[in-house]
């Protein structure tokens, strides 16, 4: 039986509203992290206690389930592991640029990895990429550019690790796509808290510094179950609609962060990096346009 329109209409906008919601959770990390640096805590410290308790509680919600060795398993192994290698990685860098440079410019970088997507998924998804995408990722890159500036005496080496970071998610995502209705969303989530607990432990522990104030420590706790409630709700977006119809949406991280950089960092956004930011939204855009027509590449 046919879904009435108007139902498929409130699941999608369902799906929008949790979308913008989990970038509300993704961006007051980050906010977080920043203001915990600029007090002095590692990025190592930091990128810990992303993932410890994101690891916990995927735990407990598998047990619930009850104790089964399968729960934790997967055929692609391989593959779980390495995306949860990626995401801890560019956390991990994410957080060290916070220190060096503002939200909206790490922010910014790293929102070209849907651009970057594009460019990989006919070397490994084998999907045909026609001529307005290749323009849009031309564009795409040519906003970075603008934002990093990399022959101007303002460029700092920092900025290299956020187009890391890019790539790193780009990769990511290409691999949830893969896996995704084949490996059981809490068996991701699971191993991408553990991956990032575990070997993460180590680095935090030889440079961890107490927080100084309640303050700190709610923010360094709460940094995982940001994480874990960000990519949970995030992931249920697609349940309710299409990745093409929540692709837009995603740009709400921008604004968030640029408003967070304004009231909690009195820090104001530059012209090249509302530029570069805007250009990358546009090719953003045109890629999500061509994607949403059937007849085109």
């Amino acid at each position: 039986m046919a879904i009435p329109a108007q139902a498929t209409q409130d699941r999608a906008t369902l799906g929008i509203f949790m979308t913008l919601g989990a970038y509300v959770f993704f961006s007051l990390i980050d906010t977080s992290v920043k203001w915990l640096v600029l007090a002095g805590l590692p990025a190592f410290q930091l990128a810990f206690m992303r993932y410890l308790p994101h690891f916990i509680i995927s735990t407990v919600l598998i047990l619930r389930q009850g104790v089964s060795w399968s729960s934790f398993q997967s055929e692609h192994m391989g593959l779980v592991l390495l995306r949860a290698f990626l995401l801890a990685s560019a956390t991990l860098f994410n957080f060290i640029t916070l220190n060096y440079l503002s939200l909206t410019v790490t922010g910014s970088i790293m929102f070209s990895a849907p651009i970057i997507v594009c460019a990989l998924s006919w070397p490994l998804l084998g999907e045909r990429v026609g001529p307005w995408r290749w323009f849009a990722i031309f564009l795409g890159f040519l906003g970075v550019l603008v934002i990093i500036r990399p022959f101007n005496a303002d460029f700092h080496w920092i900025a290299l690790l956020n187009v890391y970071n890019a790539f790193s998610l780009a990769l990511y995502s290409i691999i949830t796509r893969k896996i995704s209705g084949v490996v059981a969303p809490e068996t991701m989530q699971f191993w991408m808290g553990a991956f990032g607990a575990v070997t993460l432990a180590p680095f935090a522990y030889m440079v961890w510094i107490a927080p100084a104030n309640g303050l700190e420590w709610g923010l360094l706790i709460a940094l995982g179950v940001w994480g874990w409630a960000g990519h949970e709700i995030f992931s249920r977006a697609h349940a309710y609609a299409p990745a093409n119809t929540l692709m837009p949406y995603t740009y709400s991280f921008l604004l968030y962060l640029a408003v967070a950089s304004y009231i909690v960092f009195n820090d104001v956004p530059d012209q090249w990096t509302l530029t570069g930011a805007s250009i990358i939204v546009v090719s953003g855009l045109i890629i999500w346009w061509r994607v949403g027509r059937k007849d085109v590449a």
